[in-house]
C-alpha cells in the first residue's frame, strides 16, 4: 500500500500547489491590513491648518467624476455640489460615456477593442478612473461620495486610494500625480483581467472593479517601491468618512449591483461557514479520490516478481495459479499484507 499511497500525494500536492500558486494574491490579500502604508489622522493637518499650506502639494488639483451623460441624477447631485463648493479652485472634469469613449481612442487607442467589449457599462466607467489619472492625474470620487472637507492634504502624496473592508482597496475615492508608475500598471494589468466569469457581479469586480485593483496593488507592492515617489499611500476608514475629521460623506450608491450581488454578500457575511464548509468538502472529496484510486491501482495491477500481471476475467484461472504461486514463496508477514490488500480491493 506504500507506493500508490506515496503516488496520490504526489498528485494532489501537485494540484494543491498550482491552486496556491493561483490563488496567492488573493490569499495573501485577506491578511494585508495597510499598515505599512497607511494614512492615519495624526499624517493629516486638521481643516484649515496653517500646516496644510507648508505642505508639499503634488497631484494637481483636478476633480474627475463619471457618469453616462451630462444630467446627473437628483440623488447625486448633493453630493456632487459639497465637492464643487468646497473645491472652487479645482478643475472638474466629468467623463461621460460619449467623452471616455472619444478619449481612450484618441489618446490608447491599443485598448480601445478591449473597452468596447466590456459587457457592462460599469466596467467602462471603472477603467476611465484609471486611465485620466494615469494621464492627468488628480483626484477621482465616486458621484456617491460627498466632500466633508478640503481634500488639499492628500495632495502632499504620489498617489493614494482607500482601504475597503473586509480586505483590500476600493476604486470609488483615487489621487495620483500624472503617469505614476502604479496606475500605469493598472492600466496595463486591464486586458489581462478582461475575463468574463458568467456572473455580472464577480465579472466587473475581477475585471475592472476593486478586487481587480487590489490584486494589481498587492502585486505591485509585494517585493517594495523602488522610491518614495512610487509609493501608494492608503487612506483608512475613519479619515475616509463616518468622522468629523474624515474627508468624504456618504450616501446611496451601488447603481450598478444586480442580483447576483445578493449571494456575494450574504456569502461575504457568512465567509466562516463557507470556510469550514470548503475544508469538509475537499476532506471529503479527498478520501473518495483515496478510495477510487486504490481500487483502480488494485483491479488493474498486481506486483509479481519484478513486473505487472494484468487481471482480466477471461483469464481469471490462471492468474489464480500464478497467485497461489507467488503466494508460497512469499514470508508468512508479505501474506497476511497480501491478505489486507485482497480486502481492500
Amino acid at each position: 500500500m506504500r507506493r500508490p499511497l506515496i503516488i496520490f500525494l504526489v498528485i494532489n500536492l501537485f494540484f494543491i500547489s498550482l491552486l496556491l500558486h493561483a490563488f496567492y494574491t488573493l490569499i495573501t490579500l485577506l491578511f494585508e491590513d495597510c499598515s505599512a502604508d497607511a494614512i492615519r489622522a495624526v499624517d493629516i493637518p486638521a481643516p484649515n491648518s496653517s500646516m496644510i499650506d507648508a505642505r508639499p502639494q503634488h497631484i494637481p488639483k483636478i476633480i474627475h467624476q463619471t457618469w453616462k451623460n451630462e444630467t446627473i441624477p437628483d440623488k447625486w447631485r448633493e453630493p456632487q455640489r459639497t465637492c464643487l463648493e468646497l473645491h472652487e479652485d479645482y478643475s472638474y472634469m466629468l467623463w461621460t460615456d460619449e467623452k471616455s469613449r472619444d478619449f481612450i481612442a484618441a489618446e490608447y487607442p491599443w485598448f480601445l477593442d478591449t473597452f468596447d467589449s466590456y459587457p457592462y457599462p460599469i466596467q467602462r466607467a471603472d477603467v476611465i478612473r484609471y486611465f485620466v489619472l494615469a494621464h492627468y492625474g488628480g483626484v477621482y470620487i465616486d458621484l456617491d461620495d460627498g466632500c466633508n472637507r478640503r481634500l488639499d492634504p492628500l495632495l502632499s502624496y504620489p498617489a493614494w486610494v482607500r482601504k475597503t473592508i473586509p480586505t483590500g482597496i476600493s476604486n470609488d475615492a483615487m489621487g495620483s500625480v500624472p503617469h505614476h508608475p502604479f496606475f500605469l500598471r493598472v492600466i496595463e494589468s486591464l486586458k489581462p483581467y478582461a475575463r468574463n466569469w458568467y456572473m455580472p457581479y464577480l465579472t466587473v469586480m475581477f475585471s475592472t472593479g476593486p478586487l481587480f485593483l487590489s490584486v494589481v496593488w498587492k502585486d505591485y507592492i509585494r517585493w517594495g517601491v523602488e522610491s518614495e515617489s512610487a509609493r501608494v499611500r492608503v487612506l483608512m476608514p475613519d479619515e475616509y468618512k463616518g468622522k468629523f475629521w474624515s474627508f468624504f460623506l456618504g450616501f446611496s450608491g451601488s447603481s450598478w449591483h444586480q442580483g447576483d450581488a445578493n449571494f456575494v454578500f450574504w456569502a461575504a457575511k457568512h465567509w466562516v461557514f463557507l470556510t469550514v464548509l470548503g475544508f469538509l468538502t475537499a476532506a471529503v472529496v479527498f478520501i473518495i479520490g483515496w478510495v477510487c484510486y486504490v481500487k483502480v491501482y488494485l483491479r488493474f495491477t498486481r506486483r509479481g516478481r519484478g513486473k505487472y500481471i494484468p487481471l482480466k476475467k477471461r483469464d481469471t484461472w490462471p492468474v489464480v495459479v500464478v497467485e497461489r504461486e507467488r503466494r508460497s514463496s512469499m514470508s508468512s508477514e508479505e501474506d497476511y499484507a497480501m491478505d489486507d490488500i485482497t480486502r481492500i480491493a
